[in-house]
């Protein structure tokens, strides 16, 4: 306590930045996935090796290739990215939800912290929680099938910017909601179909003319294909237009929430 008092003083801001203050609230949320680690973490991974066992049981070796790869190696990349996705959306929106529930909300709009302290240190402990469960991942996957990152600057980037903007997302979604029915709502009805209908499990490439192009402006498509590219060196949309794309919506979801977080959007009265 000496030490840090004598190299922080309370209420001292350094280029402009709380960064005593935000690392205490990301290391909450962090603290607060970790004490319920079975149900965030090992949950999400059980439920991908589920899919992937189901799948590959009840396809055998039938199932031709899909860009280059048997249908297992294009499978594995798209389980683990809509868990990544999931889970962040998840991470978020379940603090400030349980935050209003709970009447504990006070607690963090009355910190000494900014709304962008205060939205980033959220969003960058959902980033947290979808990184462990990519790593662990693919670890597990590659005891069970051939998979093997193939570009880890790809594999991170994509793995960033997904996990990004879906905790924006759901920092979003949290501050909307006023009890669970309104987040399960948002979950059961947009998130989940939006991951399953991405190209998860099939390639975009056998959909009909409209519905393909469609899939293109589909956000959660990149961050699946992005990230799948990383292991098979493959995807079925653009690389570039899926960065620039992501990049842009990473931008606007933070500002929405930031701005939504400063003017109190139902957690101030």
């Amino acid at each position: 306590m000496v030490e840090l008092e004598n190299k922080y003083k309370f209420g001292e801001r350094r280029f402009g930045i709380n960064w005593v203050g935000a690392y205490t609230l990301y290391l909450k949320e962090t603290l607060r996935f970790l004490s319920v680690f079975g149900q965030t973490i090992v949950g999400p991974i059980v439920t991908s090796i589920l899919f992937l066992a189901v799948i590959s049981l009840a396809l055998g070796n039938d199932r031709p290739n899909v860009l280059g790869v048997t249908f297992i190696e294009f499978l594995a990349p798209g389980l683990i990215a809509m868990q990544v996705v999931q889970q962040a959306f998840s991470h978020s929106s379940s603090s400030l939800l349980m935050g209003k529930i709970m009447g504990n909300i006070v607690d963090l709009i009355g910190a000494p912290l900014s709304a962008a302290e205060v939205t980033f240190a959220v969003i960058f402990a959902s980033v947290t929680r979808a990184l462990m469960i990519a790593i662990i991942s693919v670890f597990i996957f590659s005891l069970m099938i051939e998979i093997e990152i193939r570009n880890y600057l790809i594999f991170f980037l994509y793995l960033f910017l997904s996990s990004f903007i879906m905790g924006s997302i759901g920092f979003i979604a949290g501050l909307w909601a006023e009890k669970f029915d309104h987040m399960a709502t948002a979950t059961n009805f947009i998130i989940v179909p939006l991951s399953f209908l991405s190209g998860t499990f099939y390639s975009v490439e056998r959909l009909p003319n409209i519905l393909n192009t469609l899939s293109h402006y589909n956000p959660f498509f990149h961050m699946i294909d992005g990230f799948r590219y990383s292991f098979i060196n493959e995807m079925d949309g653009s690389f570039s237009f899926g960065l620039i794309y992501l990049g842009a919506i990473s931008i606007i979801s933070w500002l929405i929430a930031f701005q939504l977080y400063k003017k109190g959007y139902k957690i101030k009265t």
